[in-house]
């Protein structure tokens, strides 16, 4: 009798490690997706900006005004750049020039697999590149949103930009997972956490530490504004405070009630169109000292 209880026990530890394994393949598998075409009513470049160790770039290039700026917009996780449609439409309105790109492994970008902003970052990276030779005289800034905020902060190089937006971004990926079990299995899914962390940096190749914000943003430097929901369980309010704290000044916080992780220029709408056009004109307008 306890030798048949043993084997159950074995037999359901093995099954719970091979169900964290495949967790863990699918947590990073790419999402690749088309995109498709937009409306005449917004017309858009489509671009293919090319690099030399990573993933030609896919993304759609919106032309606003001389002198307005123009600003690099990145999206979440398993999304494409058409999450960022309703930013380029404001942006363009309020005249500036924006590019909205597919992330390596999303999209019509191709990867291998999601790295959390690891190798995300790269593609960042090339795309400032690409809008610097593109607008030699224009001020650049960056929105990004949750996975596109931390491929921002997960830059290796400094991005020499003018003006940050991070949104629902977590300060480090073990909090990232931990809240995400808890969403899925209640409180005892903290148990799973090393379990899962371990999978992940062997999927990734990469330590915990390479894939949390927090120890990279206070290299971020440029103007920043940080937006988090207060009801927002996949990053807490008290995460994102501590994130805040750690970056350089000038800073803004912005937690907008009610809001959980998700769009947030859908859920805020207005306030938040007023408050990016604030930000921005502040630090893109030529016009300002």
């Amino acid at each position: 009798m306890l030798h048949k209880i043993a084997i159950q026990i074995l037999a359901f530890i093995i099954a719970i490690t091979l169900g964290i394994f495949a967790i863990g393949a699918l947590l990073t598998a790419p999402a690749p997706t088309a995109v498709g075409t937009l409306s005449a009513d917004f017309p858009v470049e489509s671009v293919q900006i090319p690099a030399p160790n990573e993933s030609t770039v896919h993304g759609w290039l919106v032309h606003g005004q001389p002198g307005g700026g123009v600003v690099l917009l990145a999206h979440s996780m398993r999304s494409n750049r058409l999450e960022m449609l309703s930013r380029a439409r404001f942006l363009r309105d309020q005249g500036y020039s924006a590019l909205f790109i597919d992330l390596q492994a999303h999209g019509e970008t191709a990867g291998e697999k999601i790295t959390f902003g690891l190798r995300e970052s790269e593609n960042i990276e090339t795309s400032i590149a690409f809008l610097r030779k593109t607008f030699p005289t224009e001020r650049i800034g960056a929105i990004g949103v949750s996975l596109g905020a931390a491929a921002i902060v997960l830059a290796k190089h400094d991005l020499k930009l003018n003006a940050v937006i991070l949104e629902s971004l977590h300060p480090t990926i073990e909090e990232a997972v931990d809240n995400r079990l808890k969403l899925h299995f209640g409180n005892y899914g903290s148990v799973l956490l090393p379990l899962m962390l371990s999978q992940l940096s062997f999927y990734l190749d990469a330590s915990t530490d390479a894939l949390s914000p927090i120890t990279r943003i206070n290299n971020l430097n440029a103007p920043l504004l940080i937006i988090s929901g207060t009801d927002d369980a996949h990053t807490t309010q008290l995460e994102t405070e501590r994130l805040y704290a750690a970056a350089r000044a000038p800073k803004e916080l912005w937690i907008v009630p009610g809001a959980r992780h998700f769009n947030m220029h859908a859920y805020a709408g207005r306030e938040y169109e007023q408050r990016i056009s604030a930000f921005l004109s502040q630090y893109l307008r030529q016009n300002v000292d």
